[in-house]
């Protein structure tokens, strides 16, 4: 795929992170992105981050035995548990445990390449959140010590990882569609944050389990590749919360089926190919996780 380094931030961007004059008509070294020629500057590369992290902040959690034998809710490859933290600043609150099934296809990787997304979603957000879009700010629960973190209310799903979108025209859902297009143009085309699940609060949107779709196969089992970045957009509509400068590959192809579920597939490493492995279910019951 051609690329070419924007003389202004100096990213090594796609064609579609262009706009067509500045891609036929400069030279490499001279043509700037559309995020640079067009967009605000909190769209750039060189925005000051905060911290869209929601930490567990606590020491202790508790989580009693019936509960760890009776989750309340499950995915295909994991099981997740009802608890309460018992020390720190979240002590008293409710929290969840999530832990892998016994003979889950997945290695020991799987914790560790689920970690790097919520951090590069965290990233993401913290670029999305400095545009003053919406009203509350997005939080990332960011998990820790077997995947133990603050427990979400209100639980809903606003896109999937296929390209499905939440059918619903509530600002919420196409504000969150808005974060996943914005996240293809902040990263140049390279990255797309979808799999947006979560709940909305008074104060903020507190989200979990995020996927990322790169270019490289970077995030694991839920990174789709190009292939997924191509069908989200295929699915996609721009709201009021859009951008009209933010930058969508062209011709977008819808290489999955969209279903709301998470779809994974198992990498090749050799080939840097991938072998689809269905489509997975990681959704709670009502309560929310």
């Amino acid at each position: 795929m051609a690329s070419r380094i924007c003389s202004s931030c100096r990213r090594d961007l796609p064609r579609a992170s262009y706009t067509g004059n500045q891609w036929a008509s400069k030279n490499q070294g001279v043509s700037r992105c559309a995020s640079c020629v067009h967009g605000h500057r909190l769209d750039t590369a060189h925005a000051t981050t905060s911290d869209s992290g929601r930490y567990n902040h606590a020491n202790t959690a508790d989580f009693d035995d019936y509960d760890l034998q009776n989750p309340f809710a499950q995915g295909s490859f994991r099981w997740v548990a009802y608890g309460t933290y018992t020390g720190g600043k979240r002590s008293g609150q409710p929290c969840v445990c999530k832990w892998f099934k016994t003979g889950a296809v997945f290695s020991e990787d799987y914790f560790t390449l689920d970690i790097k997304a919520v951090k590069k979603a965290a990233e993401i957000v913290d670029r999305f959140n400095q545009l003053n879009i919406l009203s509350k700010e997005i939080k990332i629960n960011v998990p820790d010590k077997a995947l133990i973190e603050p427990f979400i209310q209100n639980y809903h799903k606003f896109n999937s990882n296929t390209g499905w979108t939440d059918a619903r025209t509530t600002d919420w859902s196409l504000a969150m569609q808005a974060l996943s297009h914005f996240s293809y143009h902040v990263s140049g085309g390279n990255y797309v944050l979808c799999d947006i699940q979560g709940g909305v609060y008074q104060q903020e949107v507190v989200l979990s389990d995020p996927a990322i779709l790169s270019r490289t196969y970077e995030y694991g089992e839920t990174d789709l590749g190009p292939e997924g970045i191509s069908a989200f957009f295929s699915n996609h509509a721009c709201s009021k919360y859009c951008r009209p400068h933010w930058t969508a590959p062209a011709d977008p192809v819808e290489h999955y089926r969209p279903v709301s579920s998470t779809n994974m597939i198992r990498h090749t490493v050799s080939t840097a190919k991938s072998k689809p492995m269905g489509t997975f279910a990681e959704e709670p019951d009502e309560d929310g996780w």
